[in-house]
């Protein structure tokens, strides 16, 4: 009863008709960052298919304190999402502590697992790399179902800050990863993606006074809702690790 109870609310919120999400984190302000009360993470989740606004649900970090103001984006949390105007759970996200941000890796690789109703969904680690951060997320069983990697260039050995656009023009602020099947063997140098995780400009205030993000998703024509609430959950487990950790891009 329990795992048709989660299939029921993953179809609702991310099934057939969905196409694309948005993410977006409430702003903590800058006197409270000036002060350096590192506030849990909370974000609202909208659909945007086809032009949508729609909040469809709510999640809020729960940490300690002096994890998150001493450890930076590599502290310990869970992060549970609520349906919007309810108490009611859909997924809940857990991110043990692990080694921070390096040029590479070859082990402590930062991973959260991700749970609906209590049944394990999946998993985002990553995995080797040098230069550029690699990953994958993995389904319940442990099973390998996509990768995730930011856009490339020079033979997959940089990463390809002009992806989205002159960064001191239209890309300004933008920063996006790109979602491949685990069996594409090519994935660098601008190879076709199926699905894509964007951090979008806020305001200009909003971008320089707080480090609030929002993040815009778009997911593989043929995912199911599960896969697709990963490749959601993916979305907190980048911004925890590479927009939290040092304050901005």
């Amino acid at each position: 009863m329990q795992s048709n109870k989660m299939s029921d609310r993953l179809e609702e919120h991310f099934g057939p008709e969905v196409k694309s999400i948005s993410i977006r984190q409430t702003r903590k302000g800058c006197f409270q960052e000036l002060l350096g009360c590192e506030a849990s993470d909370e974000f609202k989740w909208f659909h945007t298919t086809d032009g949508k606004n729609e909040k469809f649900a709510e999640s809020l970090e729960e940490s300690n304190c002096l994890l998150r103001i001493f450890c930076g984006g590599c502290h310990e949390f869970d992060m549970p999402v609520k349906i919007d105007g309810t108490n009611e759970e859909l997924m809940t996200m857990n991110h043990p502590m692990r080694c921070g941000l390096a040029c590479g890796k070859c082990c402590c690789y930062q991973e959260m697992s991700m749970k609906s109703k209590g049944t394990e969904m999946g998993s985002i680690k990553e995995s080797f790399y040098c230069c550029v951060p690699r990953m994958m997320i993995r389904d319940g069983s442990g099973a390998p179902v996509y990768k995730v990697h930011p856009p490339t260039c020079v033979g997959g050995m940089c990463v390809n800050c002009c992806a989205e656009g002159n960064p001191c023009g239209k890309g300004c602020c933008k920063a996006s990863y790109e979602v491949f099947p685990h069996d594409q063997q090519d994935t660098d140098n601008g190879a076709p993606s199926v699905a894509k995780i964007m951090k979008v400009p806020k305001s200009p205030l909003t971008e320089i006074f707080t480090d609030s993000k929002a993040f815009d998703i778009t997911f593989p024509y043929e995912a199911s809702a599960q896969h697709k609430a990963l490749i959601a959950g993916t979305t907190i487990f980048l911004n925890a690790n590479f927009f939290e950790a040092d304050g901005g891009d």
